[in-house]
């Protein structure tokens, strides 16, 4: 009998114990810290950039850039593909979208006498137009989508090591807590003042 209680009380406990693990906090370095909390703040921060522009340049910033070792030719194209992809951020904050009368999502960008339909399958009333006229807001969203996609520049190595193979001690610093600094205000701003516009490249509108 005694046997088998002690086996049953083995049984009874639990696989995982409450071990204390090794604190490995100590272990890392402040740079290691930094490059972890900025690939959290861009991670959450690509959600304010048009989805189309980011997986664009995540898969040409390796090939242009021929992994990070560029000669004249990948430096001159990665550049062109971060001012291409920079820009289509910027300019994607000003379109908008609709659903017509059969359901079709139609594109339109937004002017200061309303919403300019891009393909002119589908026109808005006047009065409905104006609902997606300019706002002072959407050069605020432009400039933050910018920035925030300059944080992701900032953090991809390839487009570093292309235009700056061997940074400085102080350059590297930058690189590093620059991106995570941009994260943090673009984060507060993006939530203190949000756009209700489904532009080129964001999620459709709903109605």
């Amino acid at each position: 009998m005694e046997i088998r209680s002690v086996e049953n009380k083995s049984e009874c406990l639990p696989l995982l114990q409450n071990v204390p693990l090794p604190d490995t906090e100590e272990n890392k370095t402040q740079v290691h810290k930094a490059i972890s909390q900025t690939f959290l703040s861009t991670a959450h921060l690509a959600n304010n950039l048009p989805t189309g522009t980011v997986l664009a340049y995540q898969l040409l910033a390796p090939i242009f850039s021929n992994q990070g070792k560029c000669d004249s030719v990948s430096r001159i194209m990665t550049a062109g593909l971060v001012t291409i992809c920079g820009l289509s951020c910027l300019l994607s904050n000003f379109t908008d979208s609709f659903r017509d009368k059969k359901g079709k999502v139609c594109y339109g960008l937004a002017t200061i006498n309303g919403l300019w339909v891009i393909d002119a399958s589908a026109t808005l009333p006047p009065e409905l137009a104006a609902y997606y006229k300019l706002r002072f807001i959407d050069f605020m969203h432009a400039i933050m989508s910018a920035l925030v996609f300059a944080a992701l520049v900032l953090f991809d190595q390839n487009t570093m090591n292309c235009f700056c193979p061997t940074p400085t001690a102080e350059k590297r610093e930058i690189f590093t807590k620059l991106p995570v600094g941009i994260g943090m205000i673009s984060s507060m701003l993006f939530l203190v003042f949000p756009t209700t516009r489904h532009g080129i490249g964001f999620p459709l509108s709903a109605c």
